[in-house]
């Protein structure tokens, strides 16, 4: 299981990275929230388990802790709105005290702690599911269970239709939208893109399912490659927390924000 420095240094980096790109809209208190729930947030059900165990409180109350808080989701439902308080008046503290920068001159909101909680949570998972249990985690043999590994797999001619349809029109639809002298705004384009991206991702796993989970005897959806499950564990682990990271940013650049403290 990966330890401390790796769960921070991917979150710190992809932090500072966005801090570099978004003119300030991803501030260090961005980050430090982020990364804090990387490194150690679910980890605090793996604690609270060797906490019980060693101060002689019970194995099965440190196991139901463990179980409750080290897992993707149930994290976010158990603690992301008490942390998200907790982060929100830290973010405060710091500005106030002079310790920590946050560009704009304001602390994180409720919200854009919340963000921030969750994408922390699903960003250690994308690590720990890789590269614990000996590469058997549960999520990871399930990725894996989506290719063909039996024998080498036939290629049949409706995969090769389907498949290169799709890809043909994620590739035309891209430079369509994004095309030269286009009328829209580069917001727009990037909304149409990336909703372009969800559709074609959409019919894409719906493909593959119904070729491993609906068709009798199952058939290599996209020859031996696990296309469904790493589109899923990519969407859910990689895509979405850095989506909730951008969500998470403040409205406006730190050079056009005027709000400032209350004294």
């Amino acid at each position: 299981m990966p330890g401390p420095g790796p769960h921070m240094m991917y979150t710190l980096g992809a932090g500072q990275a966005m801090m570099s790109i978004s003119n300030g809209r991803f501030s260090p208190h961005h980050c430090l929230v982020y990364a804090v729930n990387a490194f150690f947030g679910p980890d605090m059900g793996s604690f609270s388990e060797w906490l019980t165990s060693t101060l002689g409180l019970g194995q099965a109350m440190g196991s139901a802790l463990e179980s409750l808080i080290h897992h993707p989701f149930y994290y976010i439902l158990v603690l992301g709105f008490p942390l998200s308080l907790f982060y929100s008046w830290v973010s405060r503290i710091l500005l106030h005290k002079g310790l920590l920068d946050s560009i704009s001159g304001v602390p994180l909101t409720r919200w854009q702690c919340f963000f921030l909680v969750s994408a922390g949570s699903l960003s250690h998972f994308f690590l720990d599911h890789l590269f614990e249990e000996n590469g058997h985690s549960t999520m990871y043999t399930w990725v894996l269970s989506t290719g063909w590994w039996k024998s080498r797999a036939p290629i049949t001619p409706d995969a090769v239709v389907v498949i290169s349809f799709l890809c043909i029109c994620l590739i035309g639809g891209f430079i369509y939208i994004n095309k030269v002298k286009s009328s829209k705004s580069l917001k727009t384009r990037s909304n149409l893109s990336a909703r372009l991206i969800l559709i074609i991702a959409s019919l894409y796993s719906l493909w593959c399912a119904t070729q491993i989970y609906l068709v009798s005897p199952r058939r290599p959806a996209v020859g031996e490659e696990a296309d469904l499950g790493v589109i899923v564990f990519l969407s859910i682990y990689f895509f979405l927390p850095h989506w909730l990271c951008i969500m998470s940013m403040n409205t406006r650049d730190f050079t056009e924000s005027s709000e400032q403290l209350p004294p």
